[in-house]
């Protein structure tokens, strides 16, 4: 999870929406998330174990889904068609998932419930940090609005840019793990 990284593109999905739009949509991708991150907190390895799926493949899943976003973003794709957006809302997907609530920050969630062993403090830690995080998430994307400002149309459009090759690249590490992943555990 990125708080920062997330405001480019954030804003390439909403930034072209009215103020209450984009608050409404920062509001609604960080409790998705909160809400992903946090059913995965507690049943996540449970879940996996369930459906058979390793954290490799969660990764790859992820990776494979964050790069088709990336694509979108840097075509074009997914920005030039306001129209077609106003049905879709982009604060659930892709916003509050999978790009807040991705499978690496999954994953991480995930790794760190193990690492805490039944220890009541490493609980409570991992709980806090969950919540910092979204709600350090959700002030950067609720006041990005100052940015929208000072960037204007053209830079809307290049964030979008730069997010979407961030975003690739983000996706293909995802994907280098979990190959990594499959092979260290085969």
């Amino acid at each position: 999870m990125d708080p920062p990284g997330t405001v480019p593109v954030f804003l390439s999905l909403v930034g072209r929406k009215p103020p209450s739009a984009r608050a409404r949509a920062a509001r609604q991708s960080v409790l998705v998330s909160l809400l992903v991150i946090s059913l995965f907190a507690v049943a996540g390895q449970a879940i996996l174990t369930y459906l058979g799926i390793g954290i490799p493949a969660l990764q790859g899943a992820g990776g494979l889904l964050l790069l088709l976003i990336a694509l979108d973003l840097l075509t074009g794709r997914g920005g030039s068609e306001p129209e077609a957006m106003e049905d879709v809302n982009v604060a659930l997907v892709p916003l509050g998932t999978p790009l807040l609530a991705g499978p690496g920050a999954i994953a991480a969630t995930i790794v760190f419930v193990r690492q805490a062993e039944g220890r009541i403090g490493a609980y409570v830690a991992l709980a806090l940090a969950i919540v910092t995080v979204h709600l350090v998430l959700w002030a950067c994307m609720r006041y990005s609005g100052v940015l929208i400002k000072v960037i204007r149309e053209s830079g809307i459009t290049l964030l979008a840019k730069i997010a979407g090759l961030l975003l690739a690249a983000i996706a293909v590490q995802l994907v280098a793990d979990s190959v990594r992943g499959f092979i260290s555990g085969a």
